[in-house]
């Protein structure tokens, strides 16, 4: 992709975190305008990020499952545990993911004719993540025949091998990086493993397990499994699980995974959704109705997560899995409880993490390339969210770490799109060998624990390992718009079709806009949002949020140069076009 900078509006603000504003460029490196009729904006936004919107994205366009490596072999094993009545044991991860995951495996187990499935998520605090040594001891007295991980178990080398030891083969399915050892499951379904062809490789966890139930599907079917007694199920009715799994991982957005979002917002707009998914949704106050993407990724998909980070992952799984309406309306209260308390406990830690880093800073040094932050009491489930909020602010790779007891930090890192956060961290484990007990993840975001005593070692090596990678001059955020919307497109019609349109998300970027505009009315929106209500040139007066723009509300006055996204309002059942405020400077 092409884009050229905007200088005007690229100058450092006093108040605000250096941004740097683009706009997408034409074949001849100019920046590209959009079309005035609103007719024809979304085939060009679609077209700017290389897809044709005549196509769709049905189903029959989706990779196949015999494309990923080890899926025959996760059916045959599948397969004997269903048709012999065995006992398959579903190991999650805490995280949406991996509720997601598991709550598709089990449905789509049951659906399929097994009789015996359970589950079990490990506590993040009691266990931490994977299928350890110590997640196997905890489900030994369960008896399972077989046990299958969903979002994890490609780094659980020896968790796998004390299965093993007890006489119990272990399904890998999985997507995060693979370390030099694979472990010696009974198979791996993984698209990232060494010698897997499948297209795709962003599969979300909860994308993985639905492909290996539809191979399961597949060989059942060769093995006459289904008949007039036992109807052959319709897979696709999970989607709405993959669908709300994949945007809350934040996986990129390719093709075959804008196929499962869509497909699975189809059906939660349609209601054909399991309880648990709609009921996420209804208590963060948005329409199930019009479901969209970022609903998924940040009103049902936090609410979910934060059941993992505060609590047990199993309140969230079992919202996934009753079909009693009611029920699941008590569980999503539930989390949003929870999530309400997260962001509580995220507010206290953010604002110490902030001053931790400008610390820093302190005589004029330089930022390291990569930060490394503690605080005595953060809360471990909630560290990677404050590692993810510094990230976004200084743009630097970023680890969060909290105390997990017995002389052990457990960290939790984020990185930007310039660095492999994992490498980094694999890097680090390299040169330094002991230093680090465990470490897993992918490129965005990964996992570690080490000793109390080593933090200042692993601090200096992995702000080493980041200088490496980024150079002396990290990058700063920068913002890609797709141009000037025209006045006739400042509307509701042009707001509800972005809305749906998409799905958008990581690798399919949602359309940004910018242009100037007059301030009509300013103010602050709680601590630290600002509202504005605000008139373009030619168009009739929009109003706009700032969230956590709060800081700019001086400079937000007179003529402003405004990146934006297009969306829409809804209060007291009054539907509105709003601007969605990503920057502000002072035009001119």
């Amino acid at each position: 992709m092409q884009a050229v900078p905007l200088q005007a509006a690229s100058e450092p603000s006093p108040s605000l975190p250096d941004v740097r504003l683009y706009r997408r460029a034409d074949g001849g490196g100019a920046p590209a305008p959009l079309p005035a009729d609103p007719a024809d904006l979304l085939g060009h936004l679609y077209k700017a990020r290389g897809a044709d919107p005549i196509q769709g994205l049905p189903l029959t366009r989706l990779h196949q499952a015999a494309q990923l490596k080890d899926a025959d072999l996760a059916a045959d094993l599948l397969a004997r545990q269903v048709q012999g009545g065995g006992h398959i044991l579903v190991v999650g991860d805490y995280d949406a993911d991996g509720a997601t995951g598991s709550a598709v495996a089990v449905r789509g187990l049951k659906a399929l004719g097994a009789t015996r499935v359970s589950y079990l998520i490990p506590s993040r605090f009691a266990f931490g993540y994977g299928l350890s040594p110590a997640v196997v001891e905890a489900a030994l007295p369960l008896a399972p025949d077989l046990i299958l991980t969903v979002d994890n178990g490609i780094a659980s080398v020896a968790g796998v091998a004390r299965a093993a030891q007890a006489g119990i083969p272990v399904l890998v399915t999985d997507h995060h990086l693979a370390g030099v050892e694979l472990p010696a499951a009974a198979a791996i379904v993984n698209p990232n493993q060494p010698g897997c062809p499948f297209p795709s490789k962003h599969l979300a966890g909860v994308g993985v397990v639905f492909y290996v139930l539809a191979a399961l599907r597949a060989r059942l079917r060769t093995l006459g499994w289904f008949g007039p007694g036992r109807p052959e199920p319709n897979l696709a009715g999970l989607l709405d699980l993959v669908a709300l799994g994949t945007v809350a991982d934040v996986v990129t957005l390719d093709e075959n995974n804008r196929i499962l979002v869509e497909q699975g917002l189809q059906r939660i707009r349609a209601g054909r959704c399991c309880p648990g998914v709609r009921a996420l949704i209804a208590v963060a106050g948005r329409d199930p109705n019009r479901a969209t993407a970022r609903d998924l990724g940040f009103s049902a998909g936090p609410r979910l997560n934060a059941a993992g980070r505060l609590t047990d992952m199993s309140v969230g799984v079992e919202c996934l899995l009753t079909d009693d309406p009611g029920v699941a309306l008590g569980l999503a209260r539930q989390l949003d409880g929870l999530n309400r308390e997260r962001r509580d406990i995220e507010g206290g830690m953010r604002e110490e993490a902030l001053t931790l880093v400008e610390a820093l800073r302190r005589g004029g040094a330089a930022l390291p390339a990569g930060l490394c932050l503690f605080g005595a009491g953060w809360h471990q489930g909630v560290a990677g969210i404050v590692a993810a909020r510094i990230r976004e602010r200084y743009q630097r790779p970023t680890i969060a770490f909290g105390d997990a007891g017995d002389g052990l930090l457990r960290g939790s890192a984020r990185s930007v799109e310039a660095a492999n956060i994992r490498d980094l961290i694999d890097a680090v484990d390299k040169a330094h060998p002991g230093l680090i007990e465990r470490f897993g993840g992918h490129a965005m975001a990964a996992g570690l624990t080490l000793a109390a005593g080593h933090l200042d070692t692993f601090t200096a090596a992995f702000a080493a390992a980041a200088l490496a990678e980024l150079g002396d001059r990290p990058p700063v955020r920068e913002l890609v718009s797709d141009g000037e919307l025209a006045p006739a497109c400042l509307n509701l019609d042009t707001a509800e079709s972005l809305r749906t349109a998409g799905p958008w998300g990581k690798g399919f970027s949602e359309p940004l806009f910018d242009g100037v505009f007059e301030v009509l009315e300013r103010r602050l929106v709680g601590e630290s949002h600002l509202r504005l209500r605000l008139r373009a040139p030619g168009a009739e007066p929009i109003g706009a949020i700032g969230f956590g723009l709060g800081d700019a509300l001086e400079e937000a006055q007179g003529q402003v140069h405004l990146a934006y996204r297009l969306d829409v309002n809804e209060y007291r059942g009054v539907r509105a076009p709003q601007l969605l405020l990503e920057y502000l400077r002072p035009a001119g």
